[in-house]
């Protein structure tokens, strides 16, 4: 009975991933993702460049904060002299949805070391996440499998800061890179992600009832207020929706 018991714990070890081979998936599932970033991070680039920033200056901005929109909202508003409050309110609005993606991946999160909680939160992204949660719910597992993740979160937040920093460079040689529909592919990444999270229309009641009021708020409202609505009623219809089902 003892030799058997100990079989099965060296059968289980042996089945389980490796961290290497976990790292490696989590970075070859990134790369259609990661092929997505490269056109919009060199839009950003550009567009950084034309409001006055040196071209050092722009990786830095991307790699401190990791967050696409609340930074091409920051350089919208970007003027010399820059409104430092304004700025930081607006990336603070647009980036509220991570309190919403942190607070659904802690669960995902048990067991880890603070330090390792801290660093997976810090490279998360939308597209991150969404992989990381979609690959924990596909194999039924209550953790994050947290080589996989950060396999993937390292891939793209390091393509993005490079990305940007190419596009600052290459700004001034190839002018608006949005006249060859490079802005069109953070839509197509996050639809991309959709589908690998679609598990039927049920589900996805949620989702569409977050897209409607974020429409709608971007029309009657300022600023980006309509994420914060959009992300809002997408949670509220979800817990009422769970509740109505249970």
């Amino acid at each position: 009975m003892e030799f058997e018991t100990t079989c099965d714990i060296e059968c289980q070890e042996t089945d389980r991933p490796s961290s290497r081979s976990e790292w490696i998936r989590g970075l070859r599932e990134a790369v259609p993702v990661m092929l997505g970033f490269v056109p919009f991070a060199l839009v950003l680039g550009a567009q950084a460049t034309r409001k006055g920033f040196a071209a050092p200056e722009v990786p830095l901005m991307t790699g401190l904060n990791f967050g696409g929109g609340s930074e091409f909202a920051a350089i919208q508003l970007w003027t010399s002299p820059p409104h430092i409050l304004l700025i930081v309110a607006i990336t603070f609005l647009v980036n509220s949805r991570h309190l919403l993606m942190g607070a659904a991946l802690t669960p995902f999160l048990k067991g880890l070391s603070k330090r390792k909680a801290c660093m997976a939160l810090f490279f998360m992204c939308d597209e991150s996440w969404a992989m990381g949660l979609a690959d924990a719910k596909r194999r039924a597992a209550s953790t994050l499998s947290l080589p996989y993740y950060m396999g993937a979160a390292l891939a793209l937040y390091g393509t993005w800061v490079c990305a940007t920093y190419l596009g600052a460079l290459l700004g001034p040689v190839m002018g608006n890179p949005e006249t060859y529909g490079f802005d069109m592919a953070f839509p197509a990444v996050f639809l991309v992600l959709l589908k690998g999270m679609w598990t039927g229309l049920r589900a996805a009641v949620p989702w569409l009832v977050s897209l409607a009021v974020g429409v709608l708020a971007c029309v009657l409202l300022p600023g980006a207020w309509y994420v914060v609505a959009g992300s809002a009623a997408g949670i509220l219809c979800a817990c009422c929706w769970q509740g109505g089902r249970s």
